[in-house]
């Protein structure tokens, strides 16, 4: 079941036991999508917030 992040800190502490990270862009929203073992999680920014994001990850991004 996939669970939805609201917090980008909260979003970075599992980024690092994550194996992938995909990314889908929907005009105004970017959806981050990390896979862990168990669980998937969603977080949605803006494309401003994302890019700020995603220089930040360590792990594979698949862009969806």
């Amino acid at each position: 079941m996939p669970r939805e992040l609201f917090d980008p800190d909260e979003f970075m502490e599992i980024m690092e036991r994550a194996t992938e990270c995909r990314v889908k862009r929907k005009g105004d929203i970017v959806k981050l999508k990390l896979r862990t073992k168990r669980m998937l999680y969603t977080l949605k920014v803006t494309p401003e917030e994302a890019e700020v994001i995603l220089s930040r990850v360590k792990v594979p991004v698949i862009e969806v």
